[in-house]
């Protein structure tokens, strides 16, 4: 079995780090590039970095960012946020990004990733995909959850997995900072229909809760944001608890 990761996500806003509750409320968690350090130091297998309020401005701040981040971490890290063209990947990579991650452009025009696979490679090109349930039914949701669209949550990830992109970071909207538990049943159906990796993202409170999206949710990764920047989860005790539950990780 392929070692299960955890990933500290760092919501960027202004420059900041910032955390919400179902991507409202939000509140300051530090200054990025000084997380980032702590956390490469303290036995996070990777980073996702994600601009919530991407202008133009943003999109420079971020870029600025990267090359700071690149200067002081050794684990691999993903840059999302307003990206929508090659230019801005190839901008974010030269910087020192590892991957990039897209999401409302991704829906808006589909080909944009297989462009990106084409120029830099599956490896490098992550979907990220937020959803909630709607009258049963898991709906894609664009702009940082603010608007509803017509895809269903698992035949969009396929399309994205038909189309090369190399991951999949799924969101539930439903659970995002709730800290009551990841969507492991979408997870697991996830995980299941496709080939590419699921990294788990929305309701982690607990380190049970990492324990059931790799054993329940079948995730590849656990992403997650306040328990870890409140320091309520350390990164070396959830491990040590997923290697006592025989779940490989690095140690």
């Amino acid at each position: 079995m392929l070692t299960k990761r955890i990933i500290p996500c760092l919501d960027i806003k202004n420059g900041r780090t910032v955390k919400g509750i179902n991507f409202v409320d939000l509140r300051d968690a530090g200054d990025p590039v000084e997380l980032a350090e702590i956390y490469a130091q303290t036995g996070a297998d990777e980073l996702v970095f994600l601009d919530i309020s991407a202008t133009e401005e943003g999109r420079r701040t971020m870029a600025d960012m990267v090359l700071r981040v690149a200067e002081k971490v050794n684990i691999p890290f993903t840059v999302g946020g307003g990206i929508s063209s090659v230019e801005d990947v190839d901008i974010l990579l030269h910087n020192g990004a590892d991957k990039v991650s897209i999401n409302s452009s991704a829906v808006k025009n589909p080909q944009l990733i297989n462009d990106l696979v084409a120029k830099f490679g599956s490896q490098c090109i992550v979907v990220a995909i937020d959803a909630k349930q709607i009258d049963g039914q898991w709906v894609v949701h664009l702009v940082g959850g603010k608007v509803p669209t017509k895809l269903n949550l698992f035949d969009w990830a396929k399309e994205v997995e038909q189309r090369g992109a190399g991951e999949i970071l799924f969101t539930s909207m439903d659970h995002d900072g709730t800290k009551d538990g990841f969507a492991n049943e979408a997870l697991a159906k996830l995980s299941t229909e496709l080939n590419i990796p699921i990294i788990a993202s929305g309701g982690a409170g607990k380190i049970q809760h990492f324990t059931d999206t790799f054993l329940k949710g079948k995730a590849d990764a656990a992403l997650a944001a306040s328990v870890f920047h409140f320091k309520e989860i350390e990164i070396k005790d959830l491990k040590e608890e997923l290697k006592r539950n025989n779940i490989p990780v690095r140690i």
